[in-house]
């Protein structure tokens, strides 16, 4: 058996932007990430040979093997970093990878510095040099407007208000600013909050960007990462911004957020306006379980446990994939994936399991 090329499928946007808005029951599995580590999709490019009949001095070699690589995954959309990680200078710390295996190692991995970053006072944030959408370079997304096929779309992830806000101060001096200067945090939701507006706004201005993915991690195995009055307050109006701008471009609003978030699911729901939630984790709620409660109101993306993917073999997998569409392919709402991302600790080989097993269920 050759995994996906025995059960090719194209790309299909509109299908799955017909999914997000939960508009009718779709006629096959779609599939979605929030994104592959650069490391799977290397592996996969070499193992299929699917950058064969480009050429690598091309300007735009990357952007048409990215095309090539979520052609043959049968992805309708995938992400393009269109701001570089350094764009918001944060402290990182570097340490081994020890967690990949193989070909798929990268030698080293880069954490937040959680108790300090480069805010934090305000004299801090009076000279921190604060970016600016129009300082970003589009001219990928430009290419793509012009040479994407049609049947496919393009994203980046947007609206991180909780997450940079922590990255900026540090976790830790978040959680004392929190109490010992308030007015700080505010002046940074605002500033954070302000730049991810205009941000989507921009991206929306592009025709092969079609929904706009918020990715913002606000929990926690067991709760929110900060109270939910707080988050409601000061970080939720944000993303209601963010939902706002997609809404008004006719896009539908996707939110990425790891952790326990049944406190502020209703928020996010009726408030903030999510089409879809994506990050699910079998110690927290697994995904079925999250479309029997919410998959009348909003999709539901993913969910296949990234630890079970890690240490399970191809019958488990295979089952847990048709287990999972089972219940939540009786109607409309759901896109199969991982719960969180294709990490490059996670067996290529079981990934695409995953994604062949997913091709070959019937919905007949």
């Amino acid at each position: 058996m050759k995994l996906l090329q025995d059960n090719p499928v194209e790309p299909d946007v509109e299908g799955f932007i017909a999914l997000m808005r939960r508009e009718k029951r779709p006629a096959r599995v779609h599939h979605v990430e929030l994104f592959l580590d650069s490391e799977i999709r290397e592996v996969i490019c070499e193992r299929y040979d699917l950058d064969h009949d480009l050429n690598r001095n091309d300007p735009h070699y990357r952007l048409k093997r990215e095309i090539k690589i979520h052609q043959f995954l049968g992805y309708d959309v995938f992400r393009i970093d269109i701001i570089h990680k350094d764009f918001f200078r944060m402290a990182f710390i570097d340490a081994q990878d020890t967690t990949a295996i193989g070909e798929q190692q990268r030698g080293e991995r880069e954490w937040t510095e959680e108790h300090s970053g480069p805010i934090q006072s305000w004299e801090d944030f009076e000279t921190y040099a604060w970016p600016k959408v129009s300082a970003i370079d589009f001219g990928s997304l430009e290419w793509l407007e012009k040479n994407l096929p049609d049947n496919m779309g393009v994203y980046d992830l947007t609206a991180h208000i909780l997450e940079m806000i922590t990255f900026l101060l540090g976790f830790e001096t978040f959680a004392y600013k929190l109490v010992d200067d308030p007015d700080l945090i505010d002046a940074l939701c605002r500033k954070v909050g302000e730049f991810y507006v205009d941000y989507t706004e921009t991206l929306c201005d592009f025709g092969c960007v079609p929904l706009v993915w918020g990715s913002d991690d606000m929990g926690f195995k067991t709760g929110t990462l900060a109270s939910p009055v707080f988050l409601r307050e000061k970080v939720l109006p944000w993303h209601r911004e963010c939902a706002r701008a997609a809404h008004d471009r006719e896009r539908p609003y996707l939110l990425h957020n790891c952790g326990n978030l049944d406190a502020l699911m209703d928020d996010l729901i009726d408030d903030v306006g999510i089409d879809a939630k994506h990050s699910f984790e079998d110690s927290i709620m697994p995904v079925t379980e999250a479309y029997e409660k919410y998959g009348e109101r909003i999709a539901i993306l993913g969910g296949i446990d990234v630890d079970f993917l890690c240490r399970s073999d191809e019958q488990a997998i295979r089952g847990r994939v048709r287990e999972t569409l089972d219940a939540c392919m009786k109607d409309t709402g759901y896109c199969l994936g991982t719960g969180n991302t294709v990490a490059n600790y996670i067996p290529v080989e079981n990934f695409l399991i995953m994604i062949d097993e997913g091709r070959r269920y019937n919905l007949a």
